[in-house]
């Protein structure tokens, strides 16, 4: 091959490499996206992941997560062993500035519609920690476009005890709970409860203000409350 040809055609990868590190790659870094980016549109919510606790429905948050994952969202009515029923919204793994994790979402239906949807489930299966009902397409639509009342986020990478309190400061209060090895990390002005402990790896739970008591006082009843 002519030695020019040679050159031109280094030349050219050279430029071609450059140009696609200065492309800038939205869909992995966002601020907003960060775990501990939390904001308070107002005193009463949250604002996480680009998601309004209270306010964004299941269909927006999918198009929150386009770009970031390739896993579609997987919807059931779950009833657990020894609680209620509430909807669930799972995603095997989303990419957020190159962190990566699981996140499960609860969707704010009321009690009373609930029981309906389980009557009309399609299937049901049993699980350890309960049943999983697969419901029907018109329940599924009226899942989409209700809004998410709480997420769950669980990490690949395992945060340690000094990351969090480089993120977050020192809890209000931590709590273990007593039929498992684990500890609460309660935040209530961040609506934030960061699970630590056990063979597991840390996972961080959002709810509005508003909410935390519905969270922290069954930890609080059944716990016990650490200095």
């Amino acid at each position: 091959m002519d030695k020019k040809i040679i050159l031109g055609v280094i030349a050219l990868a050279v430029v071609s490499i450059f140009l696609l590190l200065l492309v800038p790659d939205n869909a992995v870094h966002s601020p907003e996206t960060l775990p501990w980016n939390i904001s308070h549109p107002t005193p009463d919510s949250t604002r996480i992941f680009g998601i309004t606790l209270g306010k964004t429905t299941l269909d927006q948050t999918a198009d929150v997560f386009k770009g970031h994952t390739d896993t579609e969202i997987e919807i059931s009515l779950f009833k657990p062993t020894d609680g209620e029923l509430g909807v669930e919204a799972f995603v095997e793994e989303v990419n957020f500035n190159g962190l990566k994790a699981k996140i499960v979402m609860n969707i704010d239906i009321p009690t009373e519609e609930l029981q309906g949807m389980y009557e009309r489930g399609l299937r049901i299966n049993s699980t350890p920690s309960g049943k999983r009902i697969t419901m029907t397409y018109d329940d599924l639509i009226r899942v989409r476009n209700s809004p998410i009342s709480s997420l769950t986020y669980l990490p690949n990478a395992r945060l340690d005890e000094g990351v969090i309190i480089k993120r977050f400061g020192e809890p209000t209060m931590r709590v273990r709970e007593l039929k498992a090895d684990v500890i609460h990390w309660l935040y209530p002005q961040l609506g934030l409860d960061v699970v630590m402990g056990g063979k597991e790896k840390p996972l961080l739970q959002y709810v509005s203000p508003k909410d935390f008591d519905l969270l922290s006082k069954p930890l609080l009843a059944n716990g016990e409350t650490l200095k």
